[in-house]
């Protein structure tokens, strides 16, 4: 596995599922700032329902639509269907993933923690997803939300030193020196 962070701005994703999980995984999209979303779904949950709004079509995708996204998340559908959408996603150029079902996934979802621009992953690559809760649920208590107002401090610090024309390494050098300073970090 290699490691990408994906701007779910920049990029059209579509969700295709009906259950909690589905919900789960469009309110981190959301919550990601992804903007060009667009859910699939016969037959939503209503929490599935609120977060999508307008963004809800209830039906499956057509094949020709899949083509319209970079990147397909697919969730809670029966697997022959899965299947079938995953195969025609990727066959129109779209990444791909199936809900835990490792063989149709062209990249996995890590758990995270989301702290205002800070994100925390955990990764498996889809060999134990428990594993990575249970590190996502530890990486949540060690660092609290407060831990967001952190980083914009230490981004408005470094936006400071860079304006006054200091070089990268020097940059790094006072971030360490802040950080300790400010005892974040044993």
């Amino acid at each position: 596995m290699i490691p990408i962070m994906l701007d779910p701005a920049q990029v059209r994703i579509a969700v295709i599922g009906k259950g909690e999980l589905a919900a789960r995984r469009l309110s981190q999209l959301i919550e990601g700032g992804a903007l060009h979303l667009t859910v699939f779904s016969t037959d939503p949950v209503a929490e599935l329902t609120g977060l999508a709004g307008d963004r809800l079509i209830r039906r499956l995708p057509e094949t020709e639509e899949l083509g319209l996204f970079s990147v397909v998340w697919i969730v809670d559908v029966h697997p022959a269907t899965a299947e079938r959408l995953a195969r025609a996603a990727r066959a129109a150029g779209a990444l791909v993933n199936v809900e835990d079902v490792k063989d149709l996934c062209d990249f996995h979802s890590p758990s995270i923690v989301r702290r205002g621009d800070l994100l925390l992953t955990v990764s498996t690559a889809g060999r134990s997803p428990g594993l990575a809760a249970r590190i996502r649920r530890h990486l949540e208590r060690t660092f609290g939300p407060e831990w967001g107002g952190r980083l914009d401090r230490l981004a408005g610090q470094r936006d400071d030193w860079r304006a006054e024309g200091k070089a990268l390494p020097e940059v790094a050098r006072l971030t360490e020196g802040f950080i300790d300073r400010e005892g974040w970090l044993p």
